[in-house]
């Protein structure tokens, strides 16, 4: 069982990649094999919509995202963490699920040699924003929901949160516990 956890905040340390660090302990914990990526540290050119995946399943953009698909396909489970940036995702999260078409054909179905890896596939969202109001994440939510949907993809439950300062989620307990089981509960 592999876990692959793909921080979409650039601030390392910061409270989604304390968030993401509990999930990805709850799936080792559970007997998976973890692994984080750090999107901010990567380069993930935004999608040109050439078409050429639609024949190919493989993008023609050389940058890093082309092993990341490799590691998402890999995967059993794809937990990602995200703050919220203006009432949105961030743009490296945005830039990095738009190369996600790559995994379609020019009908938007998922390529014929990607379905048995993605039909079986679970997804799991964290999301933070600085409002008290946890729900000002939900266009992200909206999002992740729509694009498991559309893909046949197993949305697991979505753990969404509140802090502002760095590392100020690091005091809510019930917050982590909730990140850490999700993490745990995605690998059975």
């Amino acid at each position: 069982m592999k876990v692959l956890g793909i921080l979409g905040s650039p601030r390392i340390g910061g409270n989604s990649d304390i968030l993401l660090e509990q999930a990805l302990a709850g799936a080792k914990d559970a007997g998976a094999e973890v692994e984080k990526i750090v999107l901010s540290k990567k380069k993930i050119a935004g999608c040109l919509d050439c078409g050429k995946c639609n024949d190919t399943g493989v993008c023609a953009i050389k940058d890093d995202m082309l092993e990341i698909h490799k590691k998402i396909l890999e995967a059993d489970v794809v937990i990602h963490s995200v703050p919220v940036y203006f009432w949105a995702m961030t743009s490296q999260m945005k830039a990095y699920l738009d190369r996600w078409c790559a995994f379609f054909d020019a009908q938007w179905r998922v390529h014929k040699a990607y379905r048995p890896k993605m039909k079986v596939k679970r997804i799991g969202l964290i999301t933070l924003c600085g409002d008290p109001n946890v729900f000002t994440a939900d266009p992200i939510v909206h999002s992740f929901k729509n694009t498991c949907q559309f893909a046949g993809l197993n949305l697991l439950e979505v753990v969404q949160a509140s802090a502002g300062a760095k590392g100020e989620i690091a005091n809510n307990e019930a917050v982590k516990k909730r990140a850490y089981d999700l993490g745990r509960k995605s690998v059975k």
